[in-house]
């Protein structure tokens, strides 16, 4: 979500820039035509849009830790729910971009046992310490006589647990 706040922002400044510009601008539109300077706002316009698009899709993927199992559902009009058994996650990795390791979020891929596919979360919030945490509760699921410091994680939407 840190890279959607920072597009709205960029967006709002080059608006209210482009905005100051056009009424700075002493020279008078033609008032037969629309304003050429007024096209500008078409490419924000668009940017706008991917902007939500894609803060949308964020906000639609919701990654839930109950007890001993790891939920992820996502969806808009058509929901997928994928759930694991936190005893048979074998693998969590973190992969980060150099621009992803400045701000801290991650991309991150569960394997299970038995498990054919892995399971990807992108683009969430300190990676590698949601990463410990999850096997921080596998391992206090596979041996619970070791007990952990972890308890119940709190729900997490736009892909950050």
């Amino acid at each position: 979500m840190k890279f959607v706040k920072l597009s709205y922002v960029v967006c709002l400044l080059l608006a209210v820039a482009l905005g100051v510009y056009i009424l700075a601008d002493p020279t008078p539109p033609d008032s037969k035509k629309i304003d050429p300077r007024l096209w500008g706002f078409v490419p924000l316009v668009i940017w706008l849009f991917f902007t939500f698009w894609h803060h949308m899709q964020k906000r639609l993927v919701k990654i839930t830790i109950l007890g001993d199992r790891l939920r992820y559902e996502g969806g808009l009009f058509s929901k997928s729910t994928r759930t694991i058994e936190l005893e048979k996650v074998q693998d969590v990795r973190v992969d980060q971009s150099l621009s992803q390791r400045m701000f801290n979020i991650g991309n991150l891929s569960l394997e299970t046992a038995g498990g054919t596919s892995r399971l990807e979360m992108d683009s969430i919030d300190n990676p590698q310490g949601v990463a410990d945490h999850i096997l921080s509760l596998a391992r206090g699921q596979r041996h619970p006589e070791a007990g952990t410091d972890a308890g119940p994680g709190p729900a997490a939407s736009a892909g950050g647990v």
